[in-house]
């Protein structure tokens, strides 16, 4: 992997972390019913972690001679509480995917510092999943 492919890469996960800080912003003011409170404050506290995920994006982007993304992935459409949580945890499930990926490529690139950085953002990717599954089990329709 070149670094030209390695910054276009690091964009696409950039404007994957811009989609989710507007889902969850979005999410956490449109839910509705009596999970409300709860899932209102869960979407504005992934926000905090997204928003530092992406700036430690732009700023390798940056650091590799790139130029940061300034557009986000689509934003899902959801009405309900459960497509909300949905919505999310199959966008979780694509992010690990991407950044599982983007691992193997920062170490085949030699860059070890940002592989070590995305294995941390994959931690924090997995225990949002493995929340959000936890949540839908037995979450009514």
């Amino acid at each position: 992997m070149d670094r030209e492919a390695l910054v276009q890469a690091l964009n696409e996960d950039l404007a994957h972390e811009y989609e989710a800080i507007i889902t969850y912003t979005t999410f956490a003011a449109r839910v509705k019913g009596p999970y409300r409170p709860a899932l209102r404050d869960l979407f504005l506290e992934e926000v905090k972690e997204e928003l530092s995920h992406a700036q430690f994006l732009a700023d390798k982007i940056v650091a590799l001679g790139g130029v940061p993304t300034t557009r986000p992935a689509p934003v899902p459409e959801a009405e309900t509480p459960r497509a909300m949580l949905e919505a999310i945890l199959k966008a979780e499930t694509e992010t690990l995917a991407r950044y599982a990926e983007r691992m193997r490529q920062a170490e085949a690139f030699g860059d070890l510092g940002l592989a070590a950085r995305l294995h941390e953002i994959i931690e924090d990717e997995t225990a949002h999943k493995e929340e959000v599954e936890k949540l839908l089990e037995g979450f009514p329709g």
